[in-house]
């Protein structure tokens, strides 16, 4: 069975957004890690991680119907 989920990256990361981040295929068992992998986007760059609203991190799973939403690191003063 396929399962896809809804990708959104911001701000530096927004370059790595597929053109099918609105329904983004996926594997089973797949990972943040894995997605990150998968967009070319490096883990360094990821700092703020949420899957449905709730923060999570490199291992969390994947599953369809997730809203995945991913941060870089943000600098202010």
């Amino acid at each position: 069975m396929t399962a896809y989920i809804e990708i959104k990256l911001f701000a530096t990361l927004a370059k790595f957004l597929p053109a099918s981040a609105d329904r983004y295929e996926i594997q089973p068992n797949m990972t943040v890690r894995d997605l990150l992998n998968q967009l070319d986007v490096p883990e360094e760059k990821a700092r703020l991680i949420f899957i449905n609203g709730v923060k999570a991190n490199l291992a969390a799973p994947l599953k369809g119907g997730d809203r995945v939403g991913i941060f870089p690191p943000v600098g202010g003063g």
